[in-house]
């Protein structure tokens, strides 16, 4: 037995973001001291322009081909997605397709943030232990999502109404899916906020995160809210950057290295 640890990341282009994912490497192989720790980026589009940068990055087929010529044979696949949604699935057959086809004996694939109701209890708990700590109760707090079509996005909404009854004041909206900013605002101004603090809820920081949420054009969330007559502060920072986080990640990897 020759075992592995594949990390797979959305994946970003710019320096914080990479700088985040190497100390969340270092963070796995402190961890689990002894295998070996790869790094695969599913979106295309960002190893295209990574690659015209001269810089190397794999897809998870690749990474799991070029494992099997290394010969391993039981490989631990951890996504760092948020929820269970397409990229997790098609994460699941790139997956299986290896071991069907006979190039790697066993391929186990850890769960992303948000799988079960504990993984929900972690992360409210998780997100109330990192709240900006100049922000007072009477300041909301609203995190920015993805979101998504797929049946995955209600993780958004389990986390949302679970925070609702930890604090009124903290919001979890998406891009996309049920639960936008158009239906989070009318809630700011009920409750007559004067301040938000604006955050990723998106496991590393890229184009989203600067531009959607805490960009200057009159589309990003922060223009929004500042358009509404409330003052916003964005904390730019990838759920990936809070230990809280990371630790339900690696709490993940550890249970599907023990499956193999």
């Amino acid at each position: 037995m020759k075992k592995g640890i594949l990390l797979v990341a959305f994946g970003a282009n710019n320096l914080q973001a990479h700088q985040t994912l190497r100390l969340l490497d270092e963070r796995v192989r402190m961890r689990f001291d002894g295998v070996n720790v790869r790094l695969a980026f599913t979106s295309e589009l960002i190893r295209d322009r990574l690659a015209a940068q001269r810089v190397k990055r794999d897809s998870v087929v690749k990474a799991l081909e070029k494992m099997a010529f290394e010969k391993y044979t039981h490989i631990a696949v951890q996504s760092l997605h948020i929820i269970p949604g397409v990229e997790y699935e098609d994460l699941c057959a790139h997956a299986q397709a290896l071991v069907t086809s006979g190039r790697l004996q066993n391929v186990r694939v850890g769960a992303p943030l948000l799988d079960s109701e504990e993984d929900i209890a972690q992360v409210v708990s998780a997100i109330v232990r990192h709240i900006p700590p100049g922000r007072n109760s009477e300041e909301a707090v609203v995190f920015m999502g993805h979101g998504s079509s797929h049946e995955g996005d209600s993780c958004y909404d389990a986390v949302y109404q679970k925070l609702q009854e930890v604090d009124p004041n903290i919001f979890l909206g998406t891009m996309d899916g049920n639960h936008t900013l158009e239906h989070i605002l009318p809630e700011l101004l009920k409750r007559e906020t004067k301040h938000v603090w604006l955050m990723p809820f998106l496991s590393v920081v890229g184009r989203h995160a600067r531009n959607d949420m805490a960009g200057s054009d009159a589309g990003s969330w922060k223009s929004q809210i500042e358009a509404a007559g409330l003052r916003c502060t964005p904390m730019v920072l990838g759920l990936a950057e809070y230990s809280g986080f990371v630790d339900i990640w690696l709490d993940h990897l550890d249970a599907t290295l023990k499956l193999l």
